[in-house]
C-alpha cells in the first residue's frame, strides 16, 4: 500500500528545504541555516521541526545526546503532490488554464521558452 504524503504547511516548507539541501542537521544547524532568511525565533523553528516529525515528513536519528533531523520524504515527490493539489483546488484539476496563467505571468528567457517547448514536444510524442 502506498504511503500518503504528509501535508506540509507553507511555513514548514522552508525547514524542509534546508534538510533537502543540506541533509541531516541538528535543530540548531537548521536554526543557523535559516537565520537571516526568516524572522522566526529559534523556538518557532524547533516547533516547526517537531510538527514535521509528528507528520512523518522528518525522521530523527539519535547520536549520543544530539538528535539529527533529515527529510523522510522526497523533495520532487512533495513538489509534484503540492502542484497537483494546487491545480485541483484552484483550477478544479484543469491543467490548461493553470499552465496558461503561469506562462502569461512569467518573465521567461528565450532559453526557458525553448526548454518549455521541448517539454511540450516530448509530451506530444508520449
Amino acid at each position: 500500500m502506498k504511503r500518503e504524503l504528509p501535508r506540509i504547511a507553507d511555513s514548514e516548507w522552508r525547514v524542509m528545504q534546508v534538510l533537502w539541501e543540506h541533509g541531516p542537521q541538528t535543530a540548531n544547524e537548521v536554526v543557523n541555516a535559516l537565520s537571516g532568511e526568516v524572522k522566526w525565533k529559534p523556538r518557532t523553528i524547533k516547533t516547526l521541526i517537531s510538527r514535521l516529525v509528528k507528520k512523518g515528513a522528518i525522521k530523527v536519528t539519535e547520536e549520543g545526546y544530539r538528535y539529527r533531523y533529515s527529510a523522510a520524504v522526497d523533495e520532487s515527490t512533495c513538489i509534484h503532490s503540492e502542484t497537483k493539489s494546487f491545480v485541483g483546488r484552484v483550477y478544479q484539476g484543469a491543467m490548461k488554464p493553470a499552465l496558461a496563467a503561469f506562462l502569461e505571468d512569467a518573465d521567461l528567457s528565450p532559453q526557458e521558452i525553448d526548454d518549455i517547448q521541448e517539454i511540450l514536444n516530448q509530451k506530444r510524442k508520449g
